[in-house]
C-alpha cells in the first residue's frame, strides 16, 4: 500500500494543511485588528462614531461578491464579517470611553 492509498496518511496530510490555514487566519485576523484599533483611536481622538453603517454596508456587498468568486457561501462571509465588526465596534466604543 502506498502513502496515497492510505486514508490515514491522507487524513493527516489534509489536517496538517487545515492547521496551517487556521494559523494563517489567526495571524491575518490579528493584523486586521491592529489596523482597526488604529481606526478606533483616530475616531476617538476626533469624536467620530464607533460605527459606520454606510462603510459596513459597502463591505458586506464587497465581501459577498468576493465569497461568490471564491465559491464560498456569501451568507457565511456576511455572518463572519458581522461577527468581526461587532468586536471592532466594541473596541472602538471602549477607545472612545477611555478618552
Amino acid at each position: 500500500m502506498t502513502a496515497a492509498d492510505d486514508p490515514r496518511a491522507e487524513l493527516l496530510r489534509l489536517r496538517s494543511s487545515i492547521d496551517n490555514i487556521d494559523a494563517a487566519l489567526i495571524f491575518m485576523l490579528a493584523e486586521r485588528f491592529r489596523a482597526t484599533q488604529q481606526v478606533g483611536q483616530l475616531k476617538a481622538e476626533h469624536e467620530m462614531p464607533a460605527s459606520d453603517p454606510g462603510r459596513e454596508e459597502q463591505q458586506v456587498a464587497r465581501l459577498r461578491a468576493l465569497a461568490e468568486e471564491a465559491h464560498l457561501d456569501p451568507e457565511f462571509a456576511e455572518k463572519w464579517f458581522n461577527f468581526v465588526v461587532a468586536e471592532v465596534i466594541r473596541h472602538h466604543t471602549e477607545a472612545a470611553e477611555s478618552r
